[in-house]
């Protein structure tokens, strides 16, 4: 899958917030998605016969607002003529705030990334999903669920549970074998259990550990077995930091790898928060210390942007589409990371009272 960059995640967010404020009184609202390579003609031709069916509808109101909805859409995409490289996205309907009046409008965006879908649709509201889906960033994280018995362990990427490999143990269950001693018998599953654990944190070992783009790993299971494993299991220090959350539940296999992404929602929304914390945090301290190694303000981030200083762009949500735009294409230039700061947390909030550009630098640089 095609990456986008932060100024596009940006735009397309806004594009997709804007959408999600109107809602049509019955399915007038339309939909359409022209796919990567489609031909414009087709779909404007089926837009027409859209019209000739729109004409059917019983109610006068919604048959007039899907007529005029297709009719901008279709001069709409007159004007584009050709399908954009990576297809195009369209949005008509009549959005007026009271009902009897006509306020028909019409958006069209080309996605970051190609479509390769089709779609046309009526509804209450804008059919937006695959922008939404464009929107998510899709970061990986190691998933692990354990028991005595049983061990999944997954990959998280963006919504998507993949997994990599299910173990099992050899701890015997719970009843005993005759003239087996309660003793030797509570032995031999502690010691089937460990070697379970072992198997399992060398697993993590291989898949987590050299996985540079691993955020994170949450780790689950019933019953206390997790934290045992945790405490005794010899997972390796490395993979061991990487531990970002440990959650209790009721099933493994792949109910409880679904369960465990479920009951994870909050750790994972938080881990985008911390990393701008931390990544802000680390400018105000550079800022007090080595105030030569940091850069704010438009005007001389852009020159040290411009000398290819730029280690890492921190950029406001609160700033100009245009100007996040444009320091974006600067920054590609020179490999530098760009950061989209958002305004929920007080150190975000810093930066736009900042002037809502800053920049950690590569080097020193002297005024």
């Amino acid at each position: 899958m095609s990456t986008i960059t932060a100024a596009q995640r940006f735009k397309l967010k806004k594009f997709v917030k804007e959408l999600e404020q109107y809602r049509g009184r019955h399915t007038e609202l339309v939909t359409v998605y022209v796919p990567a390579g489609y031909d414009m003609n087709k779909i404007i031709a089926h837009l027409y016969e859209e019209q000739g069916t729109a004409s059917n509808i019983k109610s006068a109101a919604t048959k007039n607002n899907v007529i005029g909805a297709l009719e901008r859409m279709i001069q709409h995409l007159r004007t584009i003529g050709r399908t954009p490289e990576h297809g195009l996205a369209v949005f008509s309907g009549n959005v007026a705030a009271r009902e009897g009046q006509t306020d028909l409008r019409v958006w069209s965006l080309e996605p970051p990334i190609p479509l390769r879908f089709r779609l046309y649709r009526c509804d209450k509201e804008f059919v937006l999903d695959a922008l939404r889906d464009m929107c998510e960033e899709k970061e990986l994280y190691g998933l692990v669920v354990i028991d005595r018995r049983d061990a999944n362990i997954a990959m998280l990427k963006g919504k998507t549970i993949v997994p990599v490999l299910e173990t099992h143990s050899e701890v015997p269950g719970k009843t005993r074998a005759g003239g087996q001693s309660a003793h030797r018998f509570e032995m031999n599953r502690d010691l089937a259990a460990k070697a379970h654990f072992r198997k399992v944190a060398e697993y993590m070992k291989e898949q987590f550990l050299d996985k540079k783009d691993i955020k994170g790993i949450i780790l689950g299971g019933p019953g206390p077995t997790k934290y045992d494993f945790l405490s005794e299991g010899q997972i390796t220090d490395q993979v061991k930091k990487k531990i970002i959350a440990i959650k209790d539940l009721s099933y493994t296999g792949d109910f409880g790898l679904q369960e465990l992404v479920d009951k994870s929602q909050d750790v994972l929304a938080n881990e985008e928060i911390t990393e701008e914390k931390e990544l802000m945090g680390k400018f105000f301290d550079m800022l007090a210390k080595t105030p030569n190694k940091v850069s704010y303000g438009i005007a001389e981030v852009k020159k040290s942007l411009g000398m290819g200083a730029v280690e890492i762009l921190l950029l406001s949500e609160s700033l100009e589409d245009n100007a996040i735009e444009e320091l974006e294409e600067i920054a590609k230039q020179y490999r530098t990371e760009v950061k989209i700061i958002s305004t929920e947390t007080r150190e975000g909030v810093q930066l736009r009272e900042l002037g809502k550009v800053a920049a950690i630098l590569r080097y020193e640089v002297h005024s």
